[in-house]
């Protein structure tokens, strides 16, 4: 009986239950509440487990299929033009509320050695995507690469035609087979959330947060201000659906990005929401992991460009109007090499940081603070995803209005249609 009432509770609140427990265990008992991050880790091993085949397999799928749909070329360019919008203003609204708010104030920055990073050029990034072994770029879950190679494997079938039937046909099988793998793994969403929640504040606490809260604050502020008015103001203005009936459906995802603080791992759950809300499964397929290494509004927008003021301030160095140009020039374009996994937008900074010669060693500062920020980073990124799916998605009818406003969730719809047809052909 109890099994089939927690059955009967909504994911989202399911979700929404692990991360409120799982905040309150760190809080109540501090360091002793991190015994319970092998069950975030156990979560997070199994999305990991999940990200390559599904990513290939969808990749393939959605290529093919939206070959023969719509027009694929009209389709990324618009998707790769939602993307650079949004990164834009994302640096902007960084900008602008790391100006408004002086995080710095009587704090001296203590020097601290920065091991050297590493940041590619951008002719090696664009080097990088393509694969030399595509095998081996699956089993080391290089991600762009895998979409790149996996969408000249669908354009390749569809040039092919009707020869590359049963390959296509196989892919088609490969990626229900990975779907339904995902909505296994996804019921230990809860679990996971609840494990990493309480492992984060039991590690961080809420006193260590206090030296750096006006930092904190700020990107908080900013990427609330981007998620509520630039992605609501587009669903209302650009797609005219509700915001609010957005926003309940992309909380689940949300709070996965939130928690996992991981673009590719939230991306199951990302799915999820999306087919929910009505989006084509072909289109989703296309647009969310791309969106998972390229759209990094938190990551690559805000981030930088908040960090970057930031250590301005603590450095006691002015910036001009050149450098704000600068900031946010080099944050938009930069996000385009970030890569969806928890820590990498700190390379992102090192860049921004470079370009308007700050020093590097306020990195190692804000470091300690790193997994705190990440989760809204990351939850911005997730939810510009979404945001892209359905405004893109409703201008090229890859959207079903009537499902986006249905408050059943997709796999719930799903096997009701199928039950319905089973009972039609017994009849």
């Amino acid at each position: 009986m109890m099994w089939q009432t927690i059955k009967q509770i909504p994911f989202w609140q399911k979700v929404l239950a692990g991360f409120i427990l799982g905040a309150s265990i760190g809080v109540i008992f501090g360091e002793s509440a991190t015994v319970l991050k092998p069950l975030g880790d156990l979560f997070i091993s199994a999305i990991k487990m999940l990200v390559a085949p599904l990513v290939f397999c969808a990749i393939v799928v959605s290529i093919t299929s939206l070959g023969s749909q719509v027009s694929l070329k009209r389709l990324s360019f618009k998707t790769l033009a939602m993307f650079m919008f949004t990164g834009t203003l994302a640096s902007l609204i960084g900008l602008t509320v790391g100006s408004l708010i002086d995080m710095g104030g009587s704090m001296e920055l203590v020097a601290t050695e920065v091991r050297e990073r590493h940041v590619p050029e951008f002719a090696q990034v664009l080097l990088d995507m393509i694969p030399v072994n595509p095998f081996a770029s699956l089993a080391e879950g290089k991600v762009l690469q895998i979409i790149v190679f996996a969408a000249l494997v669908g354009i390749a079938i569809n040039k092919v035609g009707e020869k590359a039937v049963p390959l296509k046909q196989a892919f088609e099988a490969g990626a229900e087979v990975m779907f339904q793998l995902t909505r296994m793994v996804l019921q230990l969403t809860p679990i996971g959330v609840f494990g990493l929640m309480a492992w984060v504040v039991g590690e961080y606490g809420l006193s260590t947060l206090l030296p750096l809260g006006k930092f904190i604050a700020a990107i908080y502020i900013a990427a609330l201000i981007h998620i509520i008015f630039v992605y609501g103001g587009l669903i209302k203005f650009a797609a005219k659906l509700s915001p609010l009936q957005f926003f309940r459906k992309a909380m689940p995802a949300q709070l996965v990005a939130f928690t996992t603080a991981s673009s590719f791992g939230t991306l199951p759950a990302s799915t999820r929401c999306t087919e929910s809300m009505g989006v084509s499964k072909q289109y989703g397929a296309f647009v969310l992991p791309l969106g998972a290494t390229m759209n990094m509004d938190g990551c690559g927008g805000i981030y930088p460009a908040i960090a970057a003021i930031f250590i301005a301030q603590i450095y006691g160095i002015p910036l001009d109007m050149t450098d704000y140009m600068l900031i946010a020039v080099t944050a938009t374009v930069a996000s385009v090499g970030t890569a969806g996994v928890p820590g990498s937008a700190m390379v992102m900074l090192s860049v921004t940081l470079g370009v308007v010669g700050l020093p590097l060693e306020g990195i190692a500062f804000i470091a300690a603070i790193d997994r705190i920020i990440d989760m809204i980073r990351t939850s911005t990124n997730v939810t510009g995803d979404m945001m892209t799916a359905v405004v893109i998605g409703k201008s090229e009818g890859q959207l079903d209005e009537q499902q986006f406003y249905n408050d059943q969730e997709a796999d719930t719809i799903e096997e009701s249609q199928q039950a319905t047809t089973q009972s039609k052909s017994v009849s």
